[in-house]
């Protein structure tokens, strides 16, 4: 009976420990925080870096006048996250297809990747007339690169032997691709969505902060932290955070019930 109750605890243990630690952690170094140990680390005041309690406060105080500002983040974020993932799997389509120019195609989208996020928005600023097009774009473009090239991987990281027997029953190129290579590339597709969660916040907040329009939480962290509101500068940026744990929640949530029913 003890080894029973033995193994179940290291069970849980082990389904546990890969959320528990980090929790942990997030409350030891919100404790520090609480505490005042990074102000006395950095040299910087309570004004400059607010502590956690007085965020939370400020943050439960103007939810109703975040709101606004976080379904129009969230809009943005969300509407470039999927432009630009469906553009990068149909770039990771054409190149599995047409695969002598497929590299070079990749490359030239990790190259444009390359440009900054901040050098981005003034960019598409100036070629969009509406700026909720232009900060649809610039997470658009950030999103496409890790899709593309997550997906043409997929697509390709198929075994020789299955790929043989497909052949030797006379499977077509369509066949191939609808009955190996796509379902290869799910895996693959959500570990691009995944990375794309991140890049779609990042891409939505530095737009926001640069565009003309005055709406979105980007906009609300400039304008907050310029006129010294730093608490609700601060609490700007935890809306952002849960915005972006709720994408990535229901990616990882659709990437279950995706694997789950795929056919291999």
């Amino acid at each position: 009976m003890t080894g029973k109750l033995q193994k179940a605890v290291k069970r849980l243990w082990k389904d546990a420990e890969g959320f528990v630690l980090p929790a942990l952690f997030g409350i030891l170094i919100i404790a520090f925080w609480e505490k005042k140990v990074f102000h006395a680390l950095l040299g910087v005041k309570v004004l400059q870096l607010p502590i956690p309690s007085r965020i939370t406060a400020v943050f439960l105080e103007n939810a109703h006048r975040m709101a606004p500002d976080s379904l129009a983040t969230l809009n943005t974020a969300l509407s470039g996250m999927i432009l630009g993932s469906l553009a990068g799997f149909a770039v990771a389509l054409i190149a599995t297809m047409f695969p002598k120019w497929g590299a070079g195609a990749l490359t030239l989208l990790s190259a444009m990747n390359a440009v900054p996020v901040v050098a981005l928005s003034p960019i598409m600023n100036v070629w969009f007339a509406d700026a909720e097009s232009a900060k649809t774009a610039v997470v658009a473009i950030v999103c496409m690169v890790a899709m593309a090239a997550n997906a043409f991987r997929g697509m390709n990281d198929t075994k020789q032997f299955a790929l043989d027997l497909m052949k030797s029953y006379a499977g077509s190129k369509r066949q191939i691709f609808l009955k190996l290579r796509l379902p290869n590339s799910v895996p693959y597709v959500f570990t691009g969505l995944r990375i794309n969660v991140a890049a779609a916040m990042i891409g939505a907040i530095v737009s926001e902060y640069f565009s003309p329009a005055s709406k979105g939480l980007g906009y609300g962290i400039r304008n907050r932290l310029s006129t010294g509101q730093f608490p609700l500068g601060w609490a700007y940026i935890i809306a952002a955070s849960l915005i972006g744990i709720a994408l990535y929640a229901a990616v990882a949530a659709l990437e279950r019930w995706a694997t789950t029913h795929r056919q291999v």
